[in-house]
């Protein structure tokens, strides 16, 4: 199983990759939304997604509803660099809203565990 990452900022989108792999999990790398969707596309392997919130084009939320429309069921977790909001929380198939701060490591991996068990 492979965990498709998604954010704008290379260097965010490689440090949260290699915090999945430090942690045991095979990762893919999307620079944006539409990229994103062309590997789940093209790759049966991804089990979940993490997706920066905000990016230009079409955000983390506007991503996430798009994929529910079509059909995508797998567990998405939002990242965000401001403090996550209770209404964006409170999103459809949403399953974690996590903030980039120094509690990252643990947070991403309780939250990956959680939406793989859920």
């Amino acid at each position: 199983m492979q965990i498709l990452v998604v954010d704008d900022d290379p260097l965010a989108c490689e440090m949260t990759a290699t915090l999945l792999e430090f942690q045991g999990y095979t990762t893919v790398m999307a620079n944006d939304a539409m990229e994103a969707t062309q590997q789940l596309d093209s790759l049966d392997s991804i089990g979940l997604i993490v997706s920066d919130m905000h990016m230009p084009l079409i955000n983390g939320i506007e991503f996430l509803e798009m994929l529910r429309e079509q059909g995508v069921t797998l567990p998405f977790i939002l990242l965000t660099g401001d403090s996550p909001d209770s209404t964006i929380m409170q999103t459809p198939g949403l399953n974690a809203c996590l903030q980039k701060d120094a509690e990252l490591e643990s947070t991403l991996g309780n939250a990956v565990t959680q939406a793989l068990n859920g």
